[in-house]
């Protein structure tokens, strides 16, 4: 991308009449104004003309602006790499626009043509750009400071004085002072010539670099990316496979052999609560306590998961991302026999952790005629229950501190064997019947711990045991090119600071001997910048070259020197107040501590 610098019509003369003195102060290439008398382009001709548009500043800022603009869809319409259930949903309820979008690829935005070919365009005209001005740039890098313009007073900031050293002492002072400056200095002719601000370029080639290498690592990691949802509770372990996960979406190019290999176990879920204040209820302690292995046969290790410190295992990362509950329940048939003991993950509702859920029992048993049947039952839970007097079911604190557990009973199919995946959380009722209770209403019970809810008609009972414990829920996230794009995003500022605060100048000292036999000091700078910097630091310069060659008085007009009593004020020292005429006629010199800007 070109780097655009701000040059007025009387720079661009003045850089004329400099020649290669003013010249490469930049790698940006130079845009020829048109020509009405030019031939008209052949194919060869309209193809260079395609490619400097393409490498242009403009062109690249359109792309950049046109895939942000592409990527707002991908944010607003329901994605099938990310949720097809809701592109599903909106299908069904948008008859007219689902086919529009489905031919403008719009549900899959991030891989389809016109979004892949804005993104090919933009890594073209950055790369179309960068090779030829780092190439550029390693030539400057290699090569010399021009040499001095023949009238150094016709730069924007300039000084000059007269002084008695010799032209070789005042070189070969100011040669030294430059390089100790860091400028890049060395003689030519009777002048010498530096130069210093290389950052300033290389910088703005690494921001373009960063930028290719930034864009490289987002879609690397969006084509092979990975992430998934589980609940895992106390007790129970996770295996990195594809069929473990509650959920589980990927990037177009990834497959499962690449997940990482790695299991871990849930040993305890910690959670504390503030009691008091206004902060009532918000944690203090979010943490799980785990034991992992890595591959098949790794060594088993202890590791504690909280908020925001993920555990990392090769290229996944397990983060802590919800906490619940899990009652656990036991069911009996009419015998007394047990169908089904086990802790049920409820889904929270709110920060104090009201959860829903519901009760399976898929097979084992068998109604009080014989008949195998399904049970189902609705699952409604709070950690602390307000009492019968609140006149509500919600929780009053996330913590253990009075658990009820309320349930509604069914009885049927739930129609698990239909071959439709259905969600733990959810309970198909269209094939199920309701417990009945004396009144005829619906089974239902409020329980606490240990406490049983028996079923009409010798059904069985259900049971809420003391044993009440907690799961977490995780997410594991593979995203290949993170560092990457970590390292080009701060490549990116490093290279934009460099590049907006790095000032490129060039300084040149002439010192020849006048038709008197007095030596007259030329001092200049040049920056293809706007900045204040460049007059204050040649006045600098001036100022510490004036303590090695110091200046001598100028001849009066009709050649005779200032009688002996009086003698005259020096105007090329720095403070002083007068000025000195230099050696060109049309230009007038301006002293050392000034190196104002004519």
């Amino acid at each position: 991308m070109s780097d655009t610098t701000t040059d007025t019509s009387t720079q661009t003369g003045d850089d004329q009449e400099l020649g290669a003195a003013g010249s490469q102060l930049s790698t940006a290439p130079v845009e020829d104004s048109p020509s009405p008398d030019l031939p008209s382009l052949g194919v060869i001709g309209w193809a260079r003309w395609f490619w400097r548009q393409l490498t242009s500043m403009r062109v690249a800022l359109l792309l950049l602006l046109l895939l942000s603009l592409a990527a707002i869809p991908g944010s607003l319409i329901p994605q099938t790499g990310i949720n097809e259930a809701q592109v599903a949903d909106f299908r069904e309820r948008h008859d007219v626009l689902a086919p529009v979008y489905d031919k403008l690829g719009l549900f899959n935005v991030y891989s389809s043509v016109w979004f892949s070919a804005i993104y090919i365009l933009l890594f073209v005209s950055l790369i179309g750009c960068i090779v030829p001005r780092t190439w550029q740039f390693v030539g400057q890098l290699r090569g010399r400071p021009p040499g001095a313009p023949r009238r150094l007073t016709r730069l924007p900031a300039h000084t000059t004085w007269r002084t008695s050293a010799d032209p070789e002492e005042v070189r070969e002072a100011a040669l030294a002072l430059l390089r100790k400056r860091r400028f890049r200095a060395h003689a030519v002719g009777d002048a010498v010539a530096a130069e210093k601000g290389y950052l300033r370029e290389l910088g703005n080639l690494a921001f373009h670099l960063a930028l290719i290498v930034m864009l490289i690592a987002f879609a690397w990691g969006q084509l092979f990316k990975s992430e998934g949802n589980k609940i895992v509770v106390e007790g129970d372990g996770f295996s990195n496979t594809l069929t473990q996960y509650d959920d589980f979406k990927s990037g177009n190019l990834f497959t499962n052999d690449d997940l990482e290999p790695f299991s871990f176990d849930v040993k305890e879920f910690t959670g504390t609560y503030e009691r008091t204040g206004p902060n009532r209820g918000t944690p203090r302690t979010y943490e799980t306590e785990v034991t992992y292995t890595e591959g098949a046969d790794g060594e088993e290790k202890n590791a504690l998961i909280k908020v925001n410190k993920p555990l990392e295992i090769g290229d996944a990362k397990v983060y802590l991302v919800s906490h619940g509950y899990a009652p656990v329940v036991t069911v009996r048939d009419g015998k007394g026999e047990i169908v089904y003991q086990d802790a049920v993950p409820l889904l929270p509702l709110d920060n104090n952790v009201t959860s829903n859920g519901v009760v399976k029992v898929l097979d084992g048993y068998r109604n009080p005629q014989g008949k195998k049947e399904q049970l189902g039952f609705q699952a409604f839970f709070v950690p602390t229950f307000g009492g019968s007097a609140s006149g509500t079911m919600l929780s009053q604190f996330p913590a253990l501190d009075y658990p009820v557990l309320a349930l509604n009973a069914y009885h049927g199919d739930l129609k698990a064997d239909s071959g439709i995946p259905q969600s733990v959380y959810q309970m198909d009722k269209t094939k199920m019947k309701e417990f009945k209770d004396a009144d005829g209403e619906l089974l239902k019970k409020l329980l606490t711990p240990g406490e049983t809810m028996t079923l009409p008609g010798g059904a069985g009972s259900i049971t809420f045991e003391k044993d009440i414990k907690e799961w977490a829920g995780f997410q594991v996230v593979q995203e290949p090119g993170g560092g990457w794009a970590l390292g080009g995003a701060l490549a990116a500022i490093g290279g934009l600071a460099a590049s907006l605060f790095v000032q490129r100048r060039r300084v040149w000292v002439r010192a020849v001997r006048g038709d008197d036999g007095v030596t007259v000091v030329e001092m200049a700078g040049l920056g293809r910048s706007e900045s204040a910097k460049v007059p204050e630091e040649l006045g600098d310069l001036a100022g510490t070259l004036y303590e090695r060659a110091p200046g001598v008085p100028d001849p009066e007009p009709d050649g005779t020197p200032e009688p002996d009593g009086a003698p005259p004020e020096d105007p090329g020292a720095p403070g002083a107040s007068g000025t000195t005429t230099s050696t060109d006629t049309d230009s007038q010199a301006v002293p050392a501590e000034g190196a104002e800007q004519q």
